[in-house]
């Protein structure tokens, strides 16, 4: 693809804004394409365009037909539909997912062909760029980022490195091992290339954290590799952010205020704006209310039992991030719960977290159990505790590693309800999702299948690529 188109792409995601991210001072107006990648401040529009369309389509934009992590939760335990009328979220939580409803393979495709032209250009530009270390260093994590999900989404998966649409539209399918080799391989570039500071799209120290810095990269590799079955690395990598004294947990109330130094990365948007979540799940619904909540407010889903039935009682978590509203217009009148992790409509108050200091401690907690690292100092004893501490509970009394590793699933479920796909990630990941989806699916009036873990591909995709074979069951 020429590198003229590559940025028109890229400004697209920008359109209409005087300012590219005006919460993060970057360049203002659009670069014309003859001019990408000649000077610091083109190429960072090209590579801003990439964070923006993160947030303004695909899965993790806010709508709610098209959201990753809102439909996860509908498809798992965590959430359910309130609203029948609507199709897509009866769809998810009725386990039943059809190429039409799960459009994810294309969107992370088509950004990742505009991030490998990001790196094709950067890497080839004989233009003397200041930053030109940030702007490779954003894209290999960008990459990574979205690698990270096409393989938790459709398992096998094609490894598109280039902008060569001939080579990529005859690929196959490379294994999971192999995917996540390349997502760790571009983390550690990511690594060696990010500064220890947040920068904004000037290349200037921000205390936005809405670029990744060389923190995020680790914080993410630390993910990919206990997703990958490395736990001796995925504890290292966990190291280096839990002692690094610019994170630190904060209280439940206050973990998603943008001000929060437990927010290792959040979604960068264009202007100051509430978070996608706060629509989603509240939408300044009042706790007593006489209309449909899903009619009134547009709120389509609350929580499910199987995840309020998970928090301990004294859990601070359940008190700041679940509020409950009562639906009197029918009889007897509905107690609905909802999630409440975002719970301002003010515009910039929050922002869409996407990695936190918690999920770092109990990254290192698994990693240390998968090791046998159970009890005493340095343990997944020690990091479990340090995560139910801040949430008011007591220490836990696991001391075997079954019992650890079953501990810390359960504090992941309850720690990182609705975000990033976690519980649906962790279920996959760790072999628990048939035992866990086949109670929770007849609880749901549905049917649970294996082969609903991987998501279908698109089939025009497998019709003009012979080499891409489809997922079991679709």
């Amino acid at each position: 693809m020429k590198l003229k188109n590559i940025l028109l792409l890229s400004v697209l995601f920008l359109g209409g804004c005087k300012k590219y991210l005006d919460n993060t001072q970057l360049p203002a107006g659009v670069i014309a394409g003859d001019d990408a990648f000649v000077s610091d401040n083109s190429t960072s529009a090209i590579v801003t365009g990439c964070f923006l369309s993160l947030n303004s389509s695909g899965p993790f934009s806010g709508g709610g037909g098209s959201n990753l992590a809102y439909l996860t939760a509908l498809y798992m335990d965590e959430t359910k539909t309130i609203a029948i009328s609507n199709t897509t979220a009866v769809a998810f939580y009725n386990d039943f997912l059809t190429n039409s409803n799960t459009s994810w393979w294309i969107e992370l495709y088509k950004k990742l062909y505009v991030v490998n032209g990001a790196l094709e250009g950067i890497q080839k530009t004989p233009a003397m760029l200041y930053y030109k270390n940030q702007w490779l260093g954003e894209s290999y994590f960008t990459r990574a980022f979205l690698y990270f999900h096409l393989v938790n989404c459709y398992g096998d998966v094609p490894l598109a490195l280039t902008t060569d649409y001939k080579l990529n539209g005859s690929l196959s399918r490379s294994r999971q091992s192999e995917v996540y080799q390349q997502i760790i391989s571009d983390l550690k570039q990511a690594q060696n290339l990010l500064g220890t500071d947040y920068r904004d799209g000037y290349g200037a120290i921000t205390s936005y954290r809405v670029r990744p810095n060389r923190a995020v990269a680790t914080a993410l590799l630390a993910k990919a590799y206990l997703y990958a079955g490395q736990y001796d690395s995925a504890e290292v990598q966990a190291n280096a952010i839990i002692g690094n004294t610019a994170y630190k947990l904060e209280s439940p109330a206050q973990v998603f205020l943008t001000a929060s130094n437990e927010t290792i990365w959040a979604l960068a948007t264009k202007t100051d704006e509430k978070t996608y979540e706060y629509n989603l799940y509240n939408g300044g619904m009042p706790a007593t209310l006489s209309t449909d909540p899903a009619k009134t407010y547009l709120v389509l889903v609350a929580m499910n039992s199987p995840l309020l039935n998970a928090f301990e009682p004294g859990d601070a978590r359940y008190t700041s991030w679940v509020r409950s509203t009562i639906y009197t217009g029918v009889t007897p009148a509905i107690t609905y719960y909802f999630p409440n992790k975002y719970k301002s409509a003010t515009g910039g108050a929050e922002k869409t977290v996407m990695l936190r200091l918690a999920e770092l401690y109990l990254i290192r907690a698994e990693a240390r159990a998968r090791q046998n690292k159970i009890t005493g100092a340095n343990s997944a004893e020690t990091d479990l505790n340090t995560v139910r501490t801040r949430a008011g509970l007591l220490p836990t009394t696991a001391t075997t590693q079954a019992d650890m590793l079953a501990a810390i699933a359960k504090e992941r479920q309850v720690e990182l309800f609705t975000e990033g796909s976690n519980r649906f990630f962790d279920l996959k990941r760790t072999g628990a999702i048939d035992a866990v989806m086949n109670i929770v699916a007849p609880l749901k009036g549905s049917s649970w299948s294996t082969y609903k873990q991987l998501f279908p591909i698109p089939p025009d995709d497998i019709i003009l690529n012979p080499n891409l074979a489809p997922n079991p069951g679709y």
